[in-house]
């Protein structure tokens, strides 16, 4: 199997896998959500379950947590710098989002969190970071790091490595998380999501929440 077809194979793996790991998706807001003007999707278990505190390592060697990191509207997504197709992908098109809010006027914060620590180091985090945006902030950890901000945000991901094969690939879910400094998870967007669509709606929870 090629790479480019096992990629896209864990893609479809991804999409079977999502419910295993305890988000299910539903469409359609609540009457009483005050951002239901704004939703798409809901997450069983209420937005509540989804995010939470965890402690990485930024591109610079800093240990950071998530409250000092997510001080704006930021997207957050998890994925790794050796994916072929899947992350390059979605973090240039949640890059193009970025851009396409601030012609609007709202500041948002891009964040790509590596599921791949062993090969994404802060230095091969930031070349990959300042090729798709000037604002994307890369964050790596300890393995232990990674698994807990993992399940924080309920992000399945399994690592092909065995020691062997420097090329291996890791299979991960592939949800943008919209995240709201003193409010938390508020959306996520899956792949098929737009730029534009996605500067909308963000815009939308941004100024709801205003």
């Amino acid at each position: 199997m090629t790479t480019r077809t096992y990629a896209l194979a864990s893609v479809g793996l991804i999409s079977v896998l999502v419910v295993g790991t305890g988000v299910a998706i539903l469409w359609g807001g609540s009457n009483d959500d005050p951002f239901g003007q704004c939703r798409e999707g809901v997450v069983a278990g209420g937005a509540g379950s989804i995010g939470g505190p965890f402690t990485l390592v930024t591109e610079t060697g800093e240990e950071v947590t998530d409250a000092e990191v997510i001080t704006e509207p930021t997207l957050v997504y998890f994925g790794y710098t050796f994916c072929p197709d899947v992350c390059p992908l979605d973090t240039v098109r949640n890059a193009e989002a970025v851009d396409l809010l601030d012609e609007v006027g709202r500041d948002v914060q891009p964040i790509f969190i590596t599921v791949d620590p062993a090969r994404d180091t802060p230095e091969v985090l930031a070349a990959f970071t300042d090729n798709v945006h000037e604002r994307m902030l890369g964050l790596t950890g300890t393995q232990a790091q990674t698994d807990a901000a993992a399940d924080a945000y309920r992000v399945y991901y399994q690592s092909h490595a065995d020691g062997t094969d420097p090329y291996y690939l890791v299979d991960h879910t592939a949800f943008t998380y919209l995240m709201m400094p003193g409010i938390g998870f508020v959306e996520f967007f899956p792949r098929e999501t737009s730029p534009q669509e996605m500067a909308s709606r963000t815009a939308c929870f941004i100024d709801a929440a205003s």
